[in-house]
């Protein structure tokens, strides 16, 4: 029987960890910690968790009429179903992105401007989402310049920036999931926005 003093469910608990998870998986490869052989591993997880569990977050933030969360949730739910699908295409010969040259970069600084844009939003919101969305604006960003720019060592930072990121977004999880569950603040994401 569901004990009615437990708070109503919050979608971004589920959203932030199918995102933080994926992107910590992803980040190990691009920071080099893990073979970049590797990325076969990460398309399930992109399509699965990191995928089909933020849009069905961001439909659920629908539901309780947060604009921000379903939009991002859905974004970047969107996002891993790119990421994996244009692998999966590009490998299996259904497209040909040889002659791309730097049009993976750019659509990646592009989702990087629409993580900025999501980041000037987090400024009236829990500070651990400002800290999650600074880091992955600028992850993004590092990466897309390193694959547009053919600087290998920008994707690397940006691996690294990606891990920091993915790591505060399953944080922001289990304190939103460990609080809920409680009834009271255990884990602290920042309640005090920083614009009031």
């Amino acid at each position: 029987m569901p004990d009615s003093n437990v708070a109503p469910p919050n979608p971004a608990a589920l959203g932030l960890v199918g995102f933080g998870l994926t992107t910590i998986l992803l980040s190990l490869i691009n920071a080099g910690i893990l073979p970049k052989g590797g990325e076969g591993v990460v398309i399930p997880l992109a399509l699965a968790y990191g995928g089909l569990i933020q849009i069905i977050a961001g439909l659920f933030e629908f539901q309780v009429k947060n604009t921000f969360g379903m939009t991002a949730f859905l974004s970047y739910g969107a996002f891993w179903w790119w990421f994996a699908l244009l692998l999966l295409f590009a490998g299996n010969k259904l497209i040909d992105i040889s002659a791309a040259g730097p049009t993976i970069g750019v659509a990646l600084m592009l989702w990087g401007v629409l993580t900025l844009y999501l980041w000037i939003s987090t400024f009236k919101l829990p500070r651990i989402l400002f800290a999650v969305f600074l880091t992955l604006w600028v992850t993004f960003f590092l990466l897309g310049l390193g694959a547009a720019l053919g600087m290998p060592m920008l994707g690397k930072l940006g691996g690294y920036l990606g891990l920091v990121c993915g790591t505060l977004a399953m944080y922001g999880s289990f304190a939103i999931v460990t609080n809920t569950t409680f009834g009271r603040e255990v884990l602290p994401i920042g309640a005090t926005p920083i614009l009031g």
